[in-house]
């Protein structure tokens, strides 16, 4: 039987949690027969009602457990919880569930194939995002692909999942994690550009999975979501032209 820890990162998620998505999360995992799981929610300083939440549904729900981790964006949340999961494989899904966890059940077969990294793919339709949003993102992918030469087309869907000990042994190489910075917002990055491109490095078999997605993100304690849209972008942008310098002074190639 498969042991699955599944991450889930929390940053102003007040709404989300409102509506319900950690019962439909506990709803499926507790039906399935064919895996282990346990949950661990990483809050990353939340300052809306988003931790208290959390920890009220954890205590009536014994494979929940709520962390309250120091600042560190997204792929700080994701390290953190990765120090504490205790089974072989992780699963990274956002709080939003635009992706329902019920897509781990495309992914989790590929562990007994060999793969030791499968991603979720969201495809060209991303329903419930605007046209600014799908353009930006096929910007990013041209920009990705022409730099990084990666032969993966979605390497932003927040639903990804990995042997742990392949998490443990990259995550410390990626530059956010070494240059984790305290401060107030939810920092997304490219880290997920950095981690595939280690891992494809270090020659770890990935597979790109399509799985279901649409925005159901209805928090409204982020910030202006424009405001956040053109600061991310930004970030990412930058983040990928940092791996393409970094591969060329041979940075990764220890990997």
């Amino acid at each position: 039987m498969i042991q699955i820890s599944i991450i889930i990162p929390c940053y102003n998620e007040e709404e989300n949690l409102k509506r319900g998505v950690l019962k439909e999360v506990d709803e499926f995992l507790s039906s399935q027969k064919k895996f282990e799981y346990e949950v661990i929610i990483c809050n990353d300083q939340s300052t809306d009602n988003s931790l208290k939440l959390a920890q009220d549904f954890a205590s009536s729900h014994k494979k929940f457990r709520v962390f309250d981790f120091p600042k560190g964006g997204k792929p700080g949340a994701i390290w953190n919880g990765l120090n504490v999961a205790k089974y072989p494989i992780s699963l990274f899904t956002d709080m939003d569930q635009s992706t329902p966890i019920k897509e781990i059940q495309k992914l989790i077969p590929y562990f007994n194939k060999g793969f030791d990294i499968a991603i979720g793919s969201r495809g060209g339709h991303r329903e419930g995002n605007t046209f600014i949003r799908v353009l930006g993102s096929k910007v990013f992918s041209v920009l990705r692909n022409l730099l990084l030469k990666t032969n993966i087309g979605d390497t932003q869907c927040g639903f990804k999942s990995i042997k742990t000990s392949v998490a443990k042994e990259i995550f410390p190489q990626l530059s956010v994690i070494k240059n984790i910075q305290k401060g107030n917002g939810w920092r997304v990055t490219a880290y997920d550009v950095e981690l595939l491109f280690i891992a494809h490095k270090s020659g770890y078999k990935i597979k790109e999975v399509p799985v279901i997605w649409k925005n159901e993100d209805t928090s409204i304690t982020k910030g202006d979501a424009t405001a956040r849209y053109v600061k991310e972008s930004k970030q990412m942008a930058q983040e990928v032209w940092r791996i393409f310098v970094n591969n060329l002074k041979g940075k990764y190639d220890s990997a």
